[in-house]
C-alpha cells in the first residue's frame, strides 16, 4: 500500500480507540449505576433497572445504532454526529451487560461482610463503598475485560454511518486497491493487537486491585512445605 492508503488505515484506528474509549467510558458508568441499583432494597429501583438491562440486552447493537441515529434525533428537533451516536448506543447496550456483572459480583460477597457493616451501624452507602466494592471490583476485571473486547469488535458497526473508523477505512483501501485478502488479514491483525493489549492491560489491572485486598498471589504457595523430619524436627522425638 501506498503512504497515503496506510494514512487513511492510521486514521481509522484513531478513530476506533476514540469510540471504543468513550463508549467504554460511558458503558462502566451505567454499569455500576444499573447493578447497583438492581441490588437496592426498593422494589421499583429493582424493576427499572431490571427493565433497562432486559430491552438492551434483547436487542440488536445494530439496530440501536440505526434507531439513536436516524429516529431519536429527530423526535428532539437535534441530530447527533456519528461518533456520539455511536457512543451512546454502544455504552447503553454494553453497559447493560455489564450491570450484569457488577450485580453477580455484588452478591457473591460473603453475606458475613455485610453484616459486619450492619453491625458497625454502617449506612447502606458505606457498606457498598467501604466493604462491597472493594472486595466485588476486583472479581469483575475478568468479565469486564471480556466485555471490553466485545465493545471493541462492536465499535465495527458504525461503519454503516459512514464512520471512518477502522473498518471502514479498511474497506475504502480494499476498494482502492481491489485487493480483499491481504487488506482484510492487516485489519484482522490490527483488531488482534488492540485487543491482545486491552486483555493485558486489564490483566495488570487485576492484579493491582487483588493486591490491594490482599488476593495477590504468593510466591511459591504451590510449593510443598517441607515434613517435620526433613528438617530434622520429628526424628528427634521417639
Amino acid at each position: 500500500m501506498t503512504s497515503g492508503l496506510w494514512e487513511l488505515v492510521l486514521e481509522g484506528v484513531w478513530v476506533t480507540i476514540q469510540l471504543l474509549v468513550l463508549s467504554a467510558l460511558l458503558a462502566t458508568a451505567v454499569s455500576f449505576v444499573v447493578g447497583v441499583a438492581r441490588t437496592h432494597r426498593l422494589w421499583i429501583v429493582r424493576f427499572l433497572a431490571g427493565f433497562y438491562t432486559e430491552v438492551f440486552r434483547g436487542t440488536s447493537a445494530l439496530v440501536m445504532i440505526f434507531w439513536v441515529f436516524f429516529v431519536l434525533p429527530p423526535a428532539f428537533g437535534w441530530q447527533l454526529v456519528p461518533l456520539w451516536a455511536g457512543t451512546l448506543a454502544l455504552g447503553l447496550t454494553y453497559g447493560a451487560y455489564g450491570s450484569e456483572i457488577v450485580r453477580g459480583a455484588l452478591a457473591a460477597v460473603d453475606p458475613a461482610q455485610r453484616e459486619g457493616g450492619i453491625a458497625l451501624s454502617f449506612t447502606p452507602w458505606q457498606r457498598m463503598r467501604l466493604i462491597l466494592l472493594p472486595q466485588a471490583v476486583p472479581e469483575m476485571i475478568p468479565p469486564f475485560s471480556n466485555l471490553l473486547v466485545e465493545l471493541l469488535k462492536g465499535t465495527a458497526l458504525v461503519s454503516i454511518m459512514g464512520m471512518g473508523d477502522l473498518a471502514f477505512s479498511g474497506n475504502l483501501v480494499r476498494l482502492a486497491l481491489q485487493e480483499s485478502a491481504e487488506i482484510y488479514t492487516y485489519i484482522l491483525l490490527i483488531y488482534f493487537v488492540i485487543a491482545f493489549l486491552l486483555t493485558r492491560l486489564m490483566r495488570g489491572l487485576e492484579k493491582k486491585l487483588k493486591a490491594g485486598v490482599g488476593k495477590a498471589p504468593v510466591r511459591g504457595a504451590d510449593v510443598e512445605p517441607k515434613r517435620p523430619e526433613a528438617s530434622g524436627v520429628g526424628g528427634a522425638v521417639r
